[in-house]
């Protein structure tokens, strides 16, 4: 049995960044970075929207709000640095009546709290911005927002990874727990003076196996983009609604690509397993039974207002409805030039399950045998740098 410093298991944004501020500390560090996967970002890492986020969603007492604004300023350093792409085309928030805009107030008040470059304008210089953009009275700008290809990202982190000695084990699954920090898996044991959990959608089963998160279970959700083919130009910005601040989703949006492309999306649609972007591969009947189970009585206790949420989910599954959502923020956009339905995600969200409530911010648990890294979702891809020297400096070198 070959050990190692650290062995972490996925190898999503999460997991190389860990092993990324491990090396800055360590430089002699031994690290296994092992996936189930053939390469590395294949599930959400791989498949988000790309927007780099500036950190005026949440709340000042949250991890998100920490660690956004200074994700925000790394990633973009990092993607200097490496002559990666970048779109740095920034954000728009409209309204749509009064409530609304009194969200957009509440937004700003969120972002000059947390630190992030935020300011309401009015529909003059809203449409000096994108003259497509429909304002009602107010728009909250975000000049810090970009969009980056998240995948050519994480293959250049694990390439930096690789040459300073990383190894890593793909097609490689995650079995049992072993006594100590050792761990059983397709392609043998492996032991560590510490294990690392950043599994992602099987988070949280891992983390059961350690005696952690044992309040915790994963509750997936879909993602779904489509893309718009006729003309670039009709949209030069990313556009959002106003988010219902009760939930962490932010409804759906144009999204400006690193390629200056325009899609609009994504859905929040309750999945029923783990990794159901299809119909046809990945399925678990164990899987869809606890997802049935957990998403029923949220369903029957209309917690958080599930009942709601997932009748308007589903409803996106209907093409012509799910344009009608973008086409109330713009003046003019053909509903014909949305061809392409993109790689669908999958949101890893946490469920409390003695609240019933979704876990809003991220969820870190450990002991001196291991981390597991169990609520990591969006902004994690912006957040990932800060976020993980704060996992390192706090969980794992102790």
């Amino acid at each position: 049995m070959k050990k190692y410093n650290f062995v972490i298991i996925g190898s999503g944004i999460i997991g190389l960044t860990i092993a990324h501020a491990i090396k800055n500390r360590k430089k002699d560090a031994s690290i296994l970075i092992l996936d189930k996967e053939p390469s590395e970002a294949q599930h959400a890492s791989g498949r988000n929207s790309g927007v780099l986020h500036a950190g005026f969603y949440y709340t000042s007492d949250s991890l998100k709000a920490k660690f956004t604004v200074d994700g925000n300023r790394a990633m973009k350093a990092y993607v200097k640095a490496k002559g990666l792409k970048i779109n740095a085309c920034g954000k728009l928030v409209v309204a749509q009546n009064d409530h609304e805009l009194g969200q957009l107030h509440e937004l700003l008040r969120r972002g000059e709290r947390n630190g992030s470059n935020v300011r309401l304008i009015d529909e003059s210089e809203a449409f000096d911005i994108d003259p497509n953009v429909k304002v009602y009275k107010k728009a909250l700008y975000s000049p810090d927002t970009a969009s980056v290809d998240p995948r050519e990202i994480c293959a250049a982190i694990k390439g930096d990874l690789v040459q300073s000695g990383v190894e890593f084990s793909y097609n490689t699954k995650y079995l049992s727990k072993n006594t100590g920090a050792s761990i059983q898996t397709t392609d043998g044991d492996f032991e560590a003076d510490k294990i690392i959990n950043c599994a992602g959608l099987y988070a949280d089963r891992l983390a059961h196996d350690f005696g952690f998160g044992l309040n915790y279970t994963m509750v997936p959700f879909k993602g779904l983009y489509l893309k718009y083919t006729k003309n670039t130009d009709d949209v030069n910005i990313n556009i959002y609604p106003v988010p219902n601040l009760k939930n962490p989703f932010l409804g759906v949006h144009f999204t400006k690509t690193v390629n200056g492309e325009i899609k609009i999306g994504p859905t929040a649609i309750p999945a029923f397993w783990r990794e159901n972007y299809d119909w046809k591969n990945n399925f678990s009947f164990e899987e869809m039974t606890e997802m049935l189970f957990f998403e029923s009585k949220l369903y029957l206790t209309n917690a958080f207002n599930f009942r709601a949420l997932a009748h308007e989910e589903m409803r996106k599954y209907n093409k012509e409805y799910f344009i009608s959502l973008a086409l109330s923020m713009v003046k003019y956009i053909d509903p014909k030039g949305f061809t392409e339905w993109t790689k669908p995600g999958i949101r890893a969200q946490l469920l409390d399950k003695k609240s019933l409530s979704l876990v809003q911010d991220f969820v870190v648990e450990a002991d001196h045998k291991s981390v597991h890294v169990l609520n990591a979702v969006s902004p994690a891809f912006t957040c990932s740098f800060p976020f993980s020297q704060y996992v390192v400096d706090r969980y794992v070198f102790v």
